[in-house]
């Protein structure tokens, strides 16, 4: 591999233990008529694309602008005082730079949601940010987000491992075609990781799938 591609939420950082508690207990009651999809539905999605999704395929009940403030306003007090760091992530990018390879975030939380986190756990040097925003194509799960960042390392997919912990990312990095490490912990212990190629238990795991 010439590049490790991490997802954000669920990986370098617990949020999903906080958005999945938001969708229970706000999202779904106070802007759903009715029924109600599983987490899995939707994790790993562009917010903007969760509420097209919850539009055409339940029924909202709020405005599309009342629907991202509720995100924006909730993304805030996640990622600016509830997350925390996965345990000695900055270590495994600091090995994983003294073998050569190009480290980056992708995400489909929009870039300054990526920059509340990197600038809170002084992550870095990353040789890419990006963000599902940043491109002009549909997100996770379709392949187009993976594209460009290999693109814009100047890498193929096919040199590229990606560490995904939602069904919709595991997804697009395998329909980009790189090699994709579906990582696990208690939050997403039920979650199809089917297409991943490995998956592996938590951050010692991930190490030695990484390092190995």
């Amino acid at each position: 591999m010439d590049a490790v591609l991490f997802d954000m939420d669920g990986v370098i950082v617990n949020s999903e233990d906080y958005w999945h508690e938001f969708e229970e207990a706000t999202l779904f009651p106070e802007t759903l008529a009715d029924a109600r999809p599983d987490n899995d539905e939707i994790t790993g999605m562009n917010y903007r694309e969760i509420h097209d999704y919850l539009d055409e395929n339940y029924e909202l009940v709020v405005e599309r602008a009342e629907f991202i403030d509720l995100y924006d306003r909730t993304a805030t007090e996640i990622y600016g005082e509830k997350v925390t760091l996965m345990d000695g992530f900055p270590d495994l990018c600091e090995d994983l730079r003294d073998r050569g390879r190009a480290i980056a975030i992708v995400s489909s939380a929009p870039p300054d949601w990526i920059a509340t986190v990197v600038d809170r756990f002084d992550l870095g040097p990353l040789d890419l940010v990006l963000s599902a925003e940043d491109i002009d194509e549909p997100g996770k799960p379709q392949p187009h987000v993976y594209e460009h960042a290999a693109a814009e390392l100047g890498r193929e997919p096919e040199d590229c491992t990606v560490v995904e912990d939602s069904t919709n990312g595991a997804l697009s990095a395998a329909r980009a075609g790189a090699y994709v490490v579906g990582y696990r912990t208690e939050t997403n212990a039920g979650t199809d990781l089917s297409a991943a190629d490995v998956v592996v238990n938590g951050p010692e795991e991930l190490r030695a799938e990484l390092l190995g």
